[in-house]
């Protein structure tokens, strides 16, 4: 650890966070910061894959659509994302999409910043809360640097990319510029991004690291959330995962981002048997690797043959 004691140092270092703090804040409340529809090519093919990747302790999906386009959902705690992101896309492609950062903490948000290194970006959407950590400043830094284009989810909306639809469901209001002690509950899982990604009959509700309140207040809006697949809700905490979300939500399959023997006791035994009560069949990062689930608009199916649904 670092220990700054000259006290000039300390005020310079103080001042140059205030002025990093008050350019996002600004930079968050532009009027060009809103959710907007994104461009797509005209060419189509058959299926939808959805791969849940194996990145650790951690969360991150990437996301095909049908007409090739690539989306994706956090980054994982560190690089590995950039070995996984190399086992589905190919050596030549340097560009992704779009990329949804569902909150910022760094299991889920510092792999982002290799991606944006190594990538072309697009788009990036998030909350808009924001968070001191090195790694958060680098990354919107970066995002700024290389003027990607950053659109806030502030409301429910849906915008289309091709066949596929990106509905986002929460925050349904505006958190830009807001720091931890302003989250709500003072919990940054709460401000996670909640999005549904419909392609035609099949859904994929992705749920970041919000926790039960956030799930009440979506239950309580009357939100549709049927889905076919859920991405379970913090690494399988027993904070999340409730029994009144999982009625709503009624999927076929959960899918479980989780490193293996981690600290945190991820999956919590109590949420592992709320989904076996409702029928709901579940796949976890840590004992089957990537999963990749493949929808023709239909029906789902799992692609890995090592993949068992428990």
């Amino acid at each position: 650890m670092l220990i700054i004691k000259n006290k000039k140092i300390k005020k310079i270092l103080s001042w140059v966070l205030v002025a990093a703090f008050l350019f996002l804040v600004g930079y968050l409340k532009s009027p060009q910061n809103s959710v907007q529809k994104v461009e797509t090519p005209t060419a189509t093919q058959n299926n939808l894959r959805v791969i849940f990747l194996d990145v650790g302790q951690g969360d991150a999906s990437l996301v095909i659509t049908p007409e090739g386009q690539t989306i994706l959902v956090d980054g994982g705690p560190d690089d590995k994302i950039l070995s996984q992101l190399g086992k589905f896309l190919p050596l030549s492609q340097k560009k992704i999409d779009v990329v949804i950062l569902t909150h910022p903490h760094a299991d889920h948000l510092d792999g982002l910043v290799e991606v944006l290194r190594r990538y072309e970006v697009g788009e990036v959407y998030y909350s808009g809360f924001l968070h001191t950590t090195g790694s958060f400043l680098e990354w919107f830094k970066m995002i700024n640097d290389k003027n990607i284009q950053l659109v806030i989810v502030k409301e429910k909306k849906e915008i289309k990319i091709g066949e596929v639809g990106l509905e986002f469901l929460y925050p349904n209001h505006d958190f830009s510029g807001l720091s931890l002690k302003e989250a709500p509950k003072n919990n940054l899982n709460n401000t996670s991004v909640v999005f549904r990604l419909n392609y035609k009959q099949t859904q994929f509700l992705f749920v970041g690291d919000a926790e039960i309140p956030v799930e009440q207040e979506l239950v309580g809006g009357q939100v549709d959330l049927s889905a076919t697949v859920l991405k379970v809700g913090h690494h399988g905490s027993n904070s999340s995962t409730s029994e009144d979300f999982l009625k709503l939500v009624s999927p076929q399959y959960a899918i479980i981002s989780v490193g293996a023997g981690n600290d945190f006791g991820h999956p919590h035994l109590r949420t592992l048997r709320r989904l076996e009560r409702h029928g709901i069949k579940f796949l976890r990062t840590d004992e089957d690797g990537n999963i990749e689930i493949i929808s023709d608009g239909e029906k789902v199916k799992i692609k890995n043959p090592q993949s068992k649904a428990r």
